[in-house]
């Protein structure tokens, strides 16, 4: 079922009150979805429509209009471009299962009046309503979500090769002779070694899924773990473009040959970590002081 644009504050607050009261944007949303706080799903966050520029998501706008709504109430602390998302006292500890009450609701509509009173003054000017800490998130989505895309479209072998590639920046030394096995359903895509800082080097197991819908579930880690077995590999690690059930997250930790889940969206970061066949491109945007003449 595709999501149905709605309130996502509460998710929010439930989020940043499990990472501490201080997370970044990114980190809420992965939280939210991996939690499914407030009844929204992994889909629910990371599913995209299209658009006249391309694909978007749409949770993406409930989530900033949320943002901004849980500062109208004093909940959060005044979003800043680069800067993590704060819960204030009130946020941490008022009660939440009633919101937005009546007086929050109001503070939350005066605050709204107030923007689109002055987003018609920029208007009147011909100047451009910018809030760069929402266009910083939207054009990390954006990029994030056709890499996404792009992965899905590859077939079998490049997906696993890109994989492999990945994982190898990540420090592990892909086996030249064993590095790719294919058995069928029985076999893994890659298998290499990683030495760590204390020169202990262990043996790791790759295995690659690429999902256009669903999740991973446990069963297929179960099989990886049997799979790894017959490779005596110490650990492994499982890549999709999906993500996973919380049955296959329990499954992964279990026993000793524990399994390193990496999921769709801890792709694209691992992309921009590495800069894996990305091109950074640098460019500004105005802050609200420029446009305020007193």
């Amino acid at each position: 079922m595709a999501y149905k644009r709605r309130s996502v504050e509460k998710s929010i607050i439930l989020a940043l009150r499990e990472l501490g009261g201080v997370a970044n944007r990114k980190v809420i949303r992965k939280t939210i979805a991996d939690k499914e706080y407030d009844g929204l799903k992994y889909d629910d966050v990371y599913s995209t429509k299209e658009g006249k520029n391309g694909k978007y998501s749409p949770f993406l706008f409930d989530f900033n209009f949320g943002m901004k709504s849980l500062y109208s109430v004093g909940y959060i602390e005044e979003p800043f471009r680069g800067k993590d998302i704060v819960l204030t006292d009130l946020g941490r500890n008022d009660d939440i299962k009633d919101y937005p009450t009546q007086k929050q609701q109001e503070l939350i509509n005066d605050y709204w009046n107030k923007k689109n009173s002055e987003r018609k003054k920029k208007d009147k000017h011909q100047v451009p309503d910018n809030d760069p800490a929402e266009k910083e998130d939207i054009d990390n989505s954006n990029w994030k979500t056709e890499l996404l895309n792009c992965l899905m479209k590859f077939d079998s072998g490049k997906f696993e090769s890109f994989s492999r590639l990945l994982i190898s920046k990540m420090g592990v030394v892909i086996d030249k002779e064993r590095g790719v096995v294919r058995s069928g359903d029985h076999g893994i895509d890659g298998f290499g070694y990683f030495t760590s800082d204390e020169f202990r080097t262990s043996r790791v197991a790759i295995q690659c899924k690429k999902y256009t819908e669903g999740a991973v579930s446990e069963p297929e880690i179960d099989k990886f773990k049997g799979v790894m077995d017959g490779f005596n590999a110490e650990y492994g690690i499982f890549v999709t473009t999906s993500h996973f059930t919380d049955r296959a997250k329990k499954k992964a930790t279990q026993g000793n040959n524990t399994v390193t889940l990496i999921d769709g969206q801890e792709l694209t970061e691992l992309v921009e970590k590495y800069q894996l066949h990305i091109t950074p491109i640098t460019t500004y945007t105005l802050d609200d002081y420029y446009y305020k003449t007193e």
